[in-house]
């Protein structure tokens, strides 16, 4: 499972290190894709196996279906971490995320995300003004 959040730069070659806790669970190979809220989603490639059928199981149902299954399935890559840590984000996933130098990497259990830090520093902010008010509308303290 992942979990945490990391500073991070992306370099310009388009390269981000993974952080080093990351990199056992990650593997070798790793699928980049577009997330929601205009960050990046990165899957171990054993885990977008399963993200991947379940997005392709729904790709001819409604248009919110087939809207997500295109959202996540057209521009995934497969990217090669090296021996170093890292991997290339691709032009048009850096283009879609907001992506500029500084950058914050979390883990958000079967994945982890990639945000550019400013939209990060905004989102949390968001979430955290709301949070009390996101776990009275899930009841009992946020389970659900």
């Amino acid at each position: 499972m992942f979990i945490g959040e990391y500073l991070h730069t992306l370099d310009p070659k388009n390269r981000i290190s993974l952080p080093a806790k990351f990199r056992k669970d990650l593997g070798r190979t790793v699928v980049l894709t577009r997330g929601l809220d205009h960050c990046l989603f990165v899957y171990p490639k054993k885990a977008w196996a399963n993200e991947a059928m379940s997005r392709a199981a729904h790709a001819g149902g409604t248009a919110a279906e087939r809207g997500l299954a295109r959202l996540f399935l057209a521009g995934a890559m497969e990217a090669e971490v090296d021996a170093v840590g890292r991997v290339l984000v691709p032009d048009h996933l850096k283009s879609f995320a907001g992506l500029k130098a500084k950058t914050v990497i979390a883990g958000v259990a079967d994945r982890i995300e990639i945000w550019d830090e400013a939209a990060w520093k905004k989102y949390t902010a968001a979430i955290e003004r709301d949070a009390d008010a996101f776990a009275e509308t899930l009841g009992a303290g946020g389970k659900s």
